[in-house]
């Protein structure tokens, strides 16, 4: 379903961020909103109470409760036609500080998360023939930067997973895209959605430590306007031919082009290499 024609939109990380203002404009506009979260009262709290709006518990890291959703927002509506994978948290900390179980916990939401709830409402989508998953990413998911590796590492594989589920569903008339949102100004940076790691290694003070210490002092002063990110996924959703990455945020704009020409400059250095392993 593409237009403005009314949708029913499925949103996990709805209580607060860019879950909660997404599920506000959908909901203005006339769409009809399942709106999750672990504490669905959390969502009644935000948004209030509205004819077309579904607040649900969902715990992404539980696929029982990805499975239930998806049925209750089906028996509710009748048919999922954008499902918004917002659901996740920040990891702060150089690669060498975070532990096992750190990393293993941001994974659990971030990646197996997402994977728990795209499982879970597939089979709708290919039951109707038609739909969009929106993954919310990162900027940080296409270019990396010190202190964000782990968390980094969550998003470079949102990345993977959406340019790939943009290949297999094509055909089946649903549509991918994954989100790349720059610093803007939601309470990410906050200690609600923001985990530093336990461990502090002085070797990186210069490096992850001055990052620490970036974070502090930009939070709540970022340059992104989360208001103007809900409404450009509203005119994502409404595209007839929405692109596989989208980038938001004249910051993030400004790293992917970087990068972009980064790789391209080392390659050409060592394209002569590259290229002579082939067999001949």
């Amino acid at each position: 379903m593409t237009g403005t024609a009314q949708k029913v939109w499925f949103i996990t990380g709805a209580s607060r961020g860019f879950g909660v203002l997404t599920a506000q404009k959908a909901l203005e506009r006339g769409d009809l909103v399942v709106a999750t979260a672990r504490d669905p009262q959390t969502v009644t709290a935000a948004l209030g109470e509205h004819p077309n709006l579904l607040a649900l518990r969902l715990d992404v890291k539980l696929e029982a409760q990805a499975i239930t959703a998806t049925q209750q927002a089906v028996a509710r509506f009748g048919r999922i036609d954008v499902l918004v994978n917002n659901a996740g948290y920040g990891l702060l900390g150089a690669v060498e500080e975070a532990s096992g179980e750190e990393v293993r916990a941001v994974y659990e939401t971030n990646v197996f998360g997402l994977l728990n709830v795209t499982r879970a409402v597939l089979p709708v989508m290919r039951r109707q023939g038609s739909g969009h998953v929106i993954n919310i990413s990162s900027v940080g998911g296409y270019s990396s930067y010190a202190g964000w590796g782990v968390y980094g590492s969550t998003k470079f594989a949102v990345e993977g997973l959406s340019e790939a589920l943009a290949m297999e569903l094509e055909p089946l008339n649903i549509q991918v895209t994954v989100v790349e949102p720059g610093f803007f100004r939601t309470d990410f940076l906050d200690t609600t959605s923001l985990v530093s790691t336990r461990d502090r290694i002085d070797s990186y003070a210069a490096t992850v430590g001055a990052m620490r210490s970036f974070a502090a002092d930009v939070n709540h002063a970022q340059p992104g306007d989360p208001t103007k990110l809900a409404g450009a996924l509203l005119q994502l959703a409404d595209s007839a031919t929405p692109p596989v990455r989208l980038q938001l945020g004249s910051d993030t704009v400004q790293r992917v082009r970087a990068k972009n020409q980064f790789v391209e400059k080392e390659m050409a250095e060592w394209l002569d290499l590259a290229l002579s392993t082939d067999h001949v």
